[in-house]
């Protein structure tokens, strides 16, 4: 290919939207195109990444006996209807009626539609196991698209799904999924680690998700670099010592709060530390109001409330809500005198602590000198706090560190949540009626794109592992106005094609800097230079774009030399 005839164009400014130099990259590199808010147009060079992304997952899923499928991105409301996630799923479901009335959706993903397509083909459970995969448009609107490709309204995806006769092997195929995604971003050339996961709007029981290391990524990773241990901030566990405070219990003290409602205000004015609270918050878990108990201290964690309580739903109750239940406005809520009796959950870092301040249920008061279970009784006790870096690795005696991630994949074990809702079903060996267990497998596609070149840049442009590069070398004659050196740079870029290696070359009659420029912004991995003074030396410059070095080669050589250099970077090399 030559460059002239590339459909892509370069630029030096771009919209302000794009925060992150990735997002921006891409722009300037002349790789997207925004239609609308979070939804973007591929072009050629990105495209051509994108495929290779497929290319290499396609790969390690077909080896390990998957088999890919194509659903349709239009699904009817009645299968959502059977799950129950039509009605809780929430705005991001984009929803329409067709010209009879129908309700549809733009499928944000596929549990749904492969439960029915398997349920319609599966008779035995000598069918099984079965590992499907599709390529895939979804659509998810949501309430504030950003940073381009990584979180767009309308984004390409790989999702899988696994069905087995028996939990046993449904978990044998779940780490056969996790192994293949180890692998796809190894081969991508990507810093990544798997951590475990939140199982959010797909539920499930067990998770992890796949981040790609990046200062830019939106989620938080705790991580123990003694013992491996990760997770995303969403399920961070830490290490439990409970506490055992030896003091007297003082008798219960309602006092004045005049407008304080924040623990910290409440702390200052009473001249007690923020440890010293119980912060109670009352959710709505499933359409049922729950008082959720933490220290003062710490934030309360919504995904570990829906995990702890098997919710499909967790929000913040209104303030209707919380007047009706304590009796007061928000910001006075405790749980010593509701006034409507609730479902009470404590976390457990409050356990054996003493002579606690909580909130009166009483607008501008407090009371203080509240002990847990001689004040009132709790109907769960459980681990509902944000962990923080610095506390105790829940594994061993190391200490968690705080990393930012790009979330690129996410496996689950969803059990039987679809099957036997949708009655996805088989007869097994001895005759009985059984539900298939299943799992499910979701990678971004165009994200993972994008995340290479968050980890995979300088100042110049884009630094492209050679697995996801748009091509591979790009051949640069400077002299356009020299027949020789032209001749010399078509011929090595023939050569280089009939080599296997993906190769453009630069035929633009543009002054070197220009050329050298795009090159680094569009992140070819090898730039080849022809030059009037390197050719009568016999030789040709060479610059390997990830560490910005330059050498000579032989112009006899240089055909080995970049074959070598693309199977080291492939790890291909014998």
């Amino acid at each position: 290919m030559k460059v002239s005839q590339i459909f892509f164009q370069t630029l030096k400014e771009v919209p302000k939207e794009a925060q992150i130099e990735s997002h921006r990259l891409l722009y300037r590199a002349g790789m997207i195109q925004k239609l609308a808010s979070g939804i973007y147009s591929y072009l050629p060079l990105v495209l051509r990444s994108v495929r290779k992304l497929e290319n290499i997952i396609r790969e390690e899923l077909n080896k390990r006996g998957c088999q890919e499928v194509l659903m349709p991105a239009v699904q009817p409301a009645e299968l959502w209807e059977e799950s129950g996630r039509w009605t809780y799923y929430g705005p991001e479901l984009l929803r329409f009626k067709d010209r009879k009335g129908g309700d549809f959706c733009l499928g944000p993903t596929h549990e749904e539609v492969i439960t029915d397509m398997v349920r319609k083909n599966l008779r035995s459970y000598k069918q099984l196991p079965y590992n499907l995969y599709q390529f895939q448009s979804k659509f998810r609107d949501e309430i504030r698209p950003r940073f381009g490709l990584m979180r767009g309204r309308e984004f390409i995806m790989k999702d899988g799904y696994s069905f087995d006769i028996n939990e046993e092997n449904a978990k044998k195929s779940y780490q056969l999924m996790f192994e293949a995604y180890n692998a796809i971003f190894n081969r991508c050339g990507l810093k990544f680690k798997p951590v475990d996961a939140a199982t959010g709007a797909i539920g499930g029981d067990m998770s992890h998700e796949f981040q790609v290391l990046a200062e830019a990524g939106e989620d938080l990773i705790l991580s123990c670099d003694k013992c491996g241990y990760a997770a995303n901030l969403e399920k961070a566990r830490s290490q439990f010592v409970p506490s055992a405070e030896d003091v007297e219990e003082l008798p219960l003290k309602e006092v004045h709060t005049p407008s304080r409602k924040a623990v910290e205000d409440v702390a200052e004015f009473l001249g007690r530390s923020s440890k010293d609270f119980i912060k109670s918050m009352i959710y709505i878990v499933d359409d049922e109001p729950v008082l959720i108990m933490v220290p003062g201290d710490r934030e309360v964690n919504e995904a570990k409330i829906q995990a702890f309580f098997r919710a499909n739903s967790v929000a913040l109750a209104n303030d209707a809500v919380i007047a009706e239940v304590t009796g007061a406005e928000t910001g006075f809520a405790g749980p010593v005198g509701l006034k409507k009796k609730i479902k009470t959950a404590v976390d457990r870092l409050l356990t054996g602590r003493k002579n606690l301040v909580a909130g009166a249920n009483k607008t501008d008061h407090h009371i203080e000198n509240i002990n847990i279970n001689r004040d009132f009784t709790t109907d769960v006790t459980g681990d509902f706090v944000v962990v923080r870096k610095g506390e105790k690795c829940p594994d061993c005696d190391g200490t968690l560190e705080e990393y930012r991630g790009i979330e690129v994949g996410q496996v689950f074990y969803l059990g039987t949540k679809y099957s036997e809702k949708m009655n996805c079903s088989f007869v097994d060996e001895s005759g009985k009626t059984v539900t298939a267990v299943m799992g499910c497998y979701g990678l971004g596609v165009g994200r993972t794109v994008q995340a290479a070149i968050e980890q995979n840049h300088d100042e110049f442009g884009i630094q492209w592992p050679m697995a996801l590069a748009p091509y591979e070398a790009v051949v640069l004659p400077l002299q356009m106005n020299k027949p020789e050196v032209v001749e010399a740079a078509e011929n090595i870029y023939k050569k280089l094609l009939e080599a296997g290696v993906e190769t453009v070359i630069d035929d633009r009659d543009e002054r070197a800097g220009f050329k050298f420029n795009d090159a680094d912004l569009v992140g070819y991995p090898l730039q080849i230079i022809f030059g009037g003074k390197s050719l009568e030396k016999g030789v040709v410059e060479v610059k390997i774009r990830k560490t910005n070095t330059k050498l000579e080669v032989k112009l006899e050589e240089i055909i080995d030399f970049t074959v070598s250099y693309k199977k080291k970077e492939l790890g291909l090399n014998d």
